[in-house]
């Protein structure tokens, strides 16, 4: 019995199967591939606020969960007045507003953080030369105060004179960056501290 033809069908019906070849990937695939791999490493660094302290590390304290509150949607930021006054203010007035004898008078139920607006926003703005007459006690600044305020945005003073304002049983109005813009305005011209008698003399608004 002759086989040829039967072994000439089977190798033909072989040939004739497809076949996976072993092609190399492109090179391209690979820099998209690490192209995109960086791209999403950004993207969570930016906003996945991995090992951001605010987000993983517990608050110090009561005062520091306040500062970092977010800012409310109208009036003033009494978080952020609260954090310029301690970088600005309480050197001489004390974190809670008693002030320093010789130094710097309180701010605890003084005149002048419940008085007009538009008087306490000068004292910031150009400074505060000799003495000065609060809850019944003469103080005398010894230096003078620096015009601490002049360097702060509108927002950032009213949010500081806000926060003095309604700190530490102080019943004072809030002060707007409106208000501070308008003092401002008014006193531009003015390159010296003021004093106690030229305060009393502003006309209350």
């Amino acid at each position: 019995m002759n086989s040829t033809p039967s072994k000439v069908a089977s190798t033909a019906s072989v040939a004739s199967e497809p076949r996976a070849l072993n092609t190399a990937v492109p090179v391209w695939l690979f820099v998209l591939l690490l192209v995109f791999l960086y791209w999403g490493m950004v993207y969570f660094d930016s906003y996945g606020a991995w090992f951001n302290p605010i987000v993983y590390e517990p608050f110090a304290s009561v005062q520091q969960l306040e500062v970092n509150q977010p800012p409310p949607p109208s009036g003033p930021n009494l978080g952020a007045g609260r954090k310029a006054f301690e970088n600005n203010c309480a050197l001489c007035h004390n974190v809670d507003g008693t002030g320093r004898p010789g130094q710097a008078p309180p701010f605890v139920k003084s005149e002048w953080a419940h008085g007009p607006a538009t008087r306490m926003i000068r004292i910031p703005q150009n400074g505060l030369a000799g003495p000065i007459k609060v809850n019944g006690q003469v103080w005398n600044q010894v230096p003078s105060m620096a015009a601490m305020g002049a360097a702060l945005s509108d927002e950032d003073l009213a949010n500081v004179l806000s926060y003095i304002r309604t700190s530490w049983g102080n019943t004072g109005s809030p002060v707007t960056p409106e208000q501070v813009s308008a003092v401002r305005k008014e006193v531009s011209s003015r390159t010296q501290p003021w004093t106690e008698d030229e305060l009393n003399k502003v006309p209350e608004k």
